[in-house]
């Protein structure tokens, strides 16, 4: 047996939130199994280090976060500086086969990548997500706009790039490209996996019988990017018009980029209108707004993947969504109205269309599961087989 990778969650141990880069993390550490070896650069101890049972803890934690932020305890931060004053701080990692990133680093952990990388002979690689803030700054947390050229740099200090879409590795190279940059990493599409759907263990957790109103669900990050407020504009169209059915969002929301979508929630919470937010929530949570649901929009701008729109059809409901770029390669395949425009207008046809025509809602759920998905064990094998044709730079 092959020794197993050393897999960097700086971020995502440190962390409860769910958001679509923490939940490829988590899903991977536990696809790898004994083939992975979770790390972090620990900045108290100034070290790499394997994971304590704190930090595995919150990569197994249901509880629903409502910061994005890395969180170290204060024992955690006050042993970590007493070690490495006092000159106790043991950095050996184990023996391992490669390094595998999957996060969007920071500056910090950016620096700490060359002790890493003296620690494997293996193959170091790292995830490619996307590029949307080079696409969309203005819809783009100032700090993550500030940061991402540098980090796009950074990122040719690999020996390989894993993109999670053709999109995203279309984007990574017009972008070296666009630098002047001949020599390069290889940059390799392995489309990302889907987490299976959990079983219900609680009565208390079962998903609710489908309401006898139309339920519109959402399920995303409230963002800029995301583009809730053309959403919720559409909705008003319909409500407006005297179409009854009601929306559903649940989601993590960015104190910057969301403002002016939380904003038109309260709005229209305060004028009746039937809208449901739920914020950040546990996965059985979203298994009974999934079971309650009668189809799903995600009017999301632009994604290195597209995880909810999969999920939206492994659940069987039709996804309203973009069809451009990585939205679009999840879209292809059937069970989706993919959208060549999302705005206010757009949506609220679709929806609309679909409000009118529960044979056409049928349809497109006979088509949703009818697809097949991809599983973690799957993108795994396909990442590790890649890994072992690339060499050292």
């Amino acid at each position: 047996m092959s020794a197993p990778l050393l897999l960097d969650l700086s971020h995502t141990s440190h962390t409860r939130a769910r958001t679509g880069i923490q939940r490829v993390a988590r899903s991977l550490q536990t696809a790898l199994g004994t083939g992975g070896v979770a790390v972090t650069h620990d900045p108290h101890r100034a070290c790499w280090r394997e994971l304590e049972a704190w930090e595995r803890e919150n990569l197994t934690a249901d509880a629903a976060a409502a910061k994005r932020g890395a969180q170290w305890p204060v024992f955690a931060r006050w042993r970590g500086r007493t070690q490495r004053l006092v000159g106790r701080v043991e950095t050996a990692l184990p023996e391992n086969s490669g390094v595998l990133v999957p996060e969007v680093f920071s500056p910090r952990v950016a620096r700490a990548l060359p002790s890493l990388f003296a620690a494997t002979r293996g193959p170091r690689v790292a995830l490619f997500h996307d590029a949307i803030a080079l696409v969309y700054p203005e819809l783009t947390p100032s700090k993550t706009v500030a940061r991402f050229p540098g980090y796009l740099v950074e990122l040719l200090g690999f020996d390989g790039i894993a993109a999670i879409s053709e999109d995203s590795r279309d984007a990574l190279i017009d972008y070296w490209r666009w630098l002047g940059v001949e020599k390069t990493p290889p940059v390799q599409t392995i489309p990302l996996a889907i987490d299976a759907q959990p079983v219900i263990s609680d009565e208390n957790d079962a998903p609710s019988e489908p309401e006898k109103m139309p339920v519109v669900l959402s399920i995303g990050s409230i963002e800029g990017r995301k583009n809730h407020v053309a959403l919720l504009d559409a909705c008003e169209q319909l409500w407006s018009q005297g179409e009854q059915f009601r929306l559903h969002l649940i989601g993590l929301a960015h104190p910057q980029t969301g403002a002016t979508a939380l904003a038109r929630i309260r709005e229209l919470q305060d004028r009746g209108r039937p809208l449901r937010y739920d914020g950040p929530v546990k996965d059985a949570a979203v298994e009974a707004a999934y079971a309650a649901s009668t189809f799903t929009v995600y009017p999301s701008l632009m994604e290195g993947f597209g995880l909810p729109v999969l999920e939206s059809l492994r659940h069987g409901k039709p996804c309203i969504c973009s069809a451009r770029g990585a939205l679009g390669e999840s879209a292809y395949g059937g069970g989706c109205i993919a959208l060549e425009t999302i705005d206010a207008r757009s949506l609220a046809e679709a929806i609309g269309e679909l409000l009118h025509a529960p044979k056409h809602v049928a349809r497109l759920a006979s088509a949703a599961h009818l697809r097949s998905f991809r599983t973690w064990w799957d993108y795994t094998s396909d990442l590790r087989a890649w890994m072992k044709l690339l060499r050292r730079r």
